[in-house]
């Protein structure tokens, strides 16, 4: 069964739904609240959904497991960015901060941050239907506060003011069963061509990568009957 909380926004009663009642038009997002793309793609990947009448498929993955395997060049490019790019690119991502009325402190005081016990916790927050109010929380901690999301009090702050329960929180970050899930997210995105977060898939196997591909994600769904 589909979960209406997974959009925020009001679905329209147009929305169209399969003989099984399932969303016939499908958002896969996989995300790690390490990334400030990724929070500026999440604050409006709700609202797209709503818009095109589709469902999100929340799946979070840790994106240092997916640069080791298959995207080591980012750790080059961080290491000796050039430094015009780097202005440009500081100057770019306050500017879609704006347009998306998020705050980001770049760069944060810890980077990059250790994110494994915070996508732990998202299957948590999934499984209790909490996911969006938990991510929201998480990236604006890290990115509007600067605040350590490896810090497992920071994350159940988070979690606390999401409606979730603090102690049950913190025992599923050391749950193997959302240790496995996170490790196999990961991979699922590797093993579909994936290199990084965000990554949305359209119906399946419909792949864009990035906070700047949202106008292409949404005509891809509009396009779909």
């Amino acid at each position: 069964m589909f979960q209406m909380d997974t959009i925020e926004a009001s679905v329209p009663l147009t929305t169209p739904f399969a003989a099984n009642g399932i969303f016939m038009r499908q958002i896969e997002f996989f995300f790690d609240c390490s990334s400030p793309w990724t929070y500026l793609a999440f604050s409006r990947i709700e609202a797209l959904a709503a818009r095109t009448r589709a469902q999100i498929n929340w799946k979070p993955i840790l994106v240092g497991g997916v640069f080791n395997a298959v995207n080591q060049e980012v750790y080059e490019r961080r290491a000796n960015a050039d430094p015009r790019k780097a202005a440009y690119n500081g100057k770019d991502m306050m500017d879609w901060a704006l347009l998306c009325g998020v705050s980001i402190k770049w760069p944060p005081t810890i980077f990059p941050v250790r994110s494994v016990a915070a996508m732990r916790g998202a299957f948590h927050a999934l499984d209790a239907g909490r996911l969006p109010p938990y991510a929201r929380n998480v990236f604006e901690a890290y990115w509007g506060d600067d605040r350590d999301i490896a810090n497992p009090a920071v994350l159940e702050d988070c979690a606390v003011r999401s409606g979730l329960n603090g102690k049950a929180f913190l025992a599923a970050l050391d749950d193997p069963a959302n240790k496995e899930r996170l490790k196999a997210t990961t991979q699922e995105l590797i093993d579909r061509g994936g290199f990084g977060s965000p990554t949305i898939f359209v119906n399946g196997s419909d792949m864009y990568f990035g906070n700047d591909r949202l106008p292409l994600v949404e005509a891809a769904l509009e396009r779909l009957p």
